[in-house]
């Protein structure tokens, strides 16, 4: 038998630790026991009605990764459920003090609690992320695994006294050394590498200015929407990429940083490569993010989502939030961009929880949802508004505002037969004039031409702003107002759109395809049919535009945006039963004055663009004109404001319309909470609102402030300038409500033209985790230019390991900053 081993023993089994192969051995039965697990779990979920808090499909497959990329781990999408994370011997062994760092950084999984403690939504147990992280090898016998791998869920045993089974776990030498561990990886200053790389202050400086100088560079650049990385960054390069050249250029002023930066900087800290680059931008990005989280607190908030396909055709969604901050203001702010495979209901509806949860945003508090009227969104049984209310019941939805005005104005239009070719002719007439930057130039030429006359003979003005040559502008569907800018473009340059069209015709040079087109846009131009309906939409946006503009403010609450709406009604009623004349007048004049060939009023009206010429006798031209157009288009436009604005169907927002009226309807707004928000108010809260609202329906009438004020916005920021939002808390609390429901997806539109920027024809390489980062810093400029590059520098240091130290070392207790001292965990300072 001695032998016989002796045989067996080789060198590489010699040098190999004998901890490892149990280590395996450990890792092996742990997935095995996970799965087996997981089996059951899914068998028993299949049995049951579904929790609460849904666990995101795209994230179950997580903890089976292949074997080809074990070792590599994406520590920017880390499993945060502590029901379905794998567990830390899982991972491998080089790649452990990275996964617990990040784990450490990122904090508990949790919603109200603090500290070490954390809750997964999907087992409904409790876990120690201390004990989680430190724990290499699991036991799995006499309950060592209840806060690690099972979770805790035994609740009898919490209100046990001093046999609490939180505080003997606090208690317990297995946390109390997790604890420790956790103080010692997250202070790099006692780092081992640290210790015995002892540097001086002047070159902790030095490796601190260098840092310094590509954190400013990387934001600068992404504030600008410009690419970081060149085409050739050698150093025999012209051009080595805007990071580069910048970082030069700004060394250039600095003789301290020229002497620290790129070929004076040591070969392993440069701090110019991608990898350091979008380290820098994840941080800034992530600093952003935990901003908007700190920004929302406990209060409640919407979520407006709309999806868009990138310039590499993946479809990508965006997640804004919508909120009341401390200060009474409305917010809306961009938290992240995530690509989805596919824009089925339940995939979005997946993401965007994952996302909320990655965050920690308590899903419980989601009050509203904005969305355009897309099927996938509105559906009323399988839409991502009804699978979100499924879990929040009270998170309301709002078809967008804007798109609404959208479709009630331009395709409502459209149903009129007359109208819908107009649209189809204007488009005609932009691209035959549009189609060459030769026309372009004899189209901007003449306008130039025309103005000048028109100041020799005195029929306009000068000044500041006016009279710029503009060009022919196209509609979008997606760009709500667009429509109205391309009528308006069109009448103010007719005259030389006309000229150039003529211009085209006469020129023998041209074939007879673009001699065609050209005449059937100038017989366009010249039909009294076709300047009717253009100076009709005009007058029809241009009493809508207004409300258009206003749909799209981040501030707009939805009471105001309702009397917009009310409102354009109310234009548009006024100017169909008494703008006709004046209308026809104005037409007229405009015809006149172009040599545009008019219809004899009193005859029979004639249609060209039917089968054959058909006259009816009945029907004369100034019939066809008034009521046939005129009349028709401005009934289809007050049916669809009606039925898409329908006060009536919006009970919720009827109802708040007393809080902004001169005398408060008390009963009105009780009515409101008990009927939409019923588990935000107790019995109690709701029979103290009553008083409340009376108490301060009196106290409207006396103050001069309180008075004065139109708008719902106006009354949240009135009672915190005026700290009544203390003493009318539950008052206070039904304006954050109605505050939080939603006007218009317009920030989630201005999100997806920054992602053109950003993404474009020569950038469309770039990685999801890139794209959504350099949005969020571009849109929440504002947050981003507000932190320091000091503590920048300390997150970058704290993410991993560095090999050169960016610190200065303080072993003396007393002599280091707060933040950075030994904190007293004791037994009796419970997070509960």
């Amino acid at each position: 038998m001695g032998k016989e081993k002796v045989k067996l023993k080789t060198i590489h089994s010699f040098f190999k630790r004998k901890d490892i192969v149990e280590e395996n051995d450990v890792a092996n039965q742990e997935v095995k026991r996970q799965k087996a697990s997981t089996s059951e779990t899914q068998l028993n979920e299949n049995q049951q009605e579904p929790h609460v808090f849904e666990a995101p499909h795209s994230n179950t497959n997580e903890a089976q990764a292949p074997q080809s990329n074990i070792n590599e781990v994406d520590l920017n999408h880390l499993e945060r459920d502590p029901g379905k994370r794998k567990q830390m011997c899982c991972y491998p062994v080089n790649l452990r003090e990275e996964v617990r760092r990040a784990y450490l950084k990122l904090g508990p999984f949790q919603m109200r609690l603090k500290d070490w403690l954390e809750w997964s939504p999907t087992t409904n147990a409790s876990y120690c992320l201390l004990c989680y992280v430190f724990n290499d090898k699991p036991n799995v016998s006499n309950g060592q695994d209840a806060f690690t791998v099972k979770g805790f869920d035994n609740w009898k045993k919490i209100n046990d006294g001093k046999r609490c089974a939180y505080l003997k776990h606090i208690c317990s030498s297995k946390h109390r050394n997790a604890v420790e561990y956790s103080d010692n990886l997250m202070n790099q200053a006692t780092h081992i590498g640290n210790v015995f790389e002892k540097q001086s202050e002047e070159l902790l400086v030095a490796n601190r200015l260098r840092l310094k100088g590509s954190i400013d560079v990387v934001r600068w650049l992404t504030f600008q929407a410009c690419p970081l990385r060149g085409h050739d960054e050698s150093s025999r390069s012209k051009n080595r990429g805007n990071f580069i050249e910048l970082l030069k250029l700004l060394a250039s002023y600095n003789v301290e940083l020229a002497k620290v930066i790129l070929e004076n900087a040591p070969k392993n800290s440069k701090y110019t490569s991608s990898d350091i680059q979008k380290e820098i931008l994840s941080i800034l990005a992530n600093k952003v993010r935990k901003y908007i989280r700190s920004e929302v607190g406990d209060s409640y908030f919407c979520v407006m989502v709309d999806e868009s396909r990138d310039e590499s055709k993946k479809e990508q969604m965006a997640i804004v939030l919508r909120f009341v901050d401390v200060k009474g203001m409305i917010r809306e702010r961009f938290l992240d961009l995530v690509h989805v495979r596919d824009t089925l209901s339940v995939t979005l509806k997946d993401s965007l929880w994952s996302q909320l949860l990655q965050y920690q945003f308590d899903v419980t508090k989601i009050r509203g949802q904005g969305y355009d009227g897309a099927s996938n969104m509105r559906g009323q049984w399988n839409g991502l508004q009804a699978l979100v209310r499924k879990n929040c019941p009270y998170a309301y939805y709002v078809h967008c505002f804007a798109h609404r005005l959208q479709l009630a104005l331009v395709c409502a239009s459209r149903e009129i037969s007359s109208v819908h070719q107009f649209f189809r002719n204007l488009v005609f007439i932009i691209n035959v004039v549009c189609a060459s930057s030769k026309r372009h130039d004899e189209l901007q030429k003449a306008k130039a031409v025309e103005v000048k006359n028109l100041l020799e003979m005195g029929e306009i003005k000068s000044g500041s702003g006016l009279n710029q040559v503009g060009t022919l502008k196209r509609a979008g569907d997606s760009r709500w107002g667009s429509h109205f800018n391309s009528v308006n473009s069109l009448l103010n340059m007719f005259v030389v759109t006309r000229g150039v069209l003529q211009g085209i015709i006469e020129d023998n040079s041209n074939d007879y395809i673009q001699r065609g087109d050209a005449d059937a846009a100038y017989g366009h131009l010249h039909s009294f049919e076709f300047v009717f309906i253009l100076h009709l939409m005009k007058e029809v946006m241009g009493r809508t535009d207004t409300l258009s503009q206003a749909l799209q403010k981040k501030s707009q609450d939805i009471l105001n945006a309702m009397e917009l709406v009310t409102s354009t009604k109310v234009t548009l009623n006024n100017f169909r039963n008494n703008g006709c004349d004046s209308f026809i007048e104005h037409v007229t004049f405009f015809c006149n004055k172009h040599l545009i060939e008019m219809p004899d009023m009193n005859a029979p009206y004639t249609s060209t663009r039917y089968r054959p010429r058909k006259k009816d006798l009945h029907v004369t031209y100034e019939h066809y004109y008034r009521v046939d157009l005129f009349t028709s288009t401005l009934d289809k436009q007050l049916e669809e404001l009606n039925s898409r604005f329908n006060e009536h169907s919006m009970e919720l927002l009827s109802l708040s319309c007393s809080l902004v009226a001169k005398e408060i309807n008390v009963d009105q707004i009780c009515l409101l909470v008990e009927k939409y928000y019923p588990e935000d108010f107790t019995e109690q809260e709701i029979i103290q609102l009553r008083y409340q609202l009376e108490l301060f329906n009196v106290e409207w009438t006396k103050n001069t402030i309180l008075s004065g004020i139109s708008t719902i916005s106006e009354l949240c920021k009135s009672l915190v300038e005026t700290q009544k939002r203390e003493t009318y808390y539950l008052v206070d609390r039904v304006v954050q409500l109605i505050l939080t429901l939603p006007v218009s997806t317009a920030t989630t539109e201005r999100g997806f033209s920054a992602m053109k920027i950003f993404k474009n024809r020569l950038r469309n390489k770039m990685s999801d985790d890139y794209l959504a980062n350099s949005l969020v810093v571009y849109i929440e400029k504002e947050i981003s230019e507000t932190f320091d590059s000091d503590a920048i520098i300390d997150d970058f240091k704290d993410l991993k390991g560095r090999r050169v130290a960016l610190y200065i070392l303080q072993t003396n207790k007393r002599n280091m900053p707060n933040e950075q001292r030994p904190k007293d965990r004791r037994c009796n300072h419970l997070p509960l």
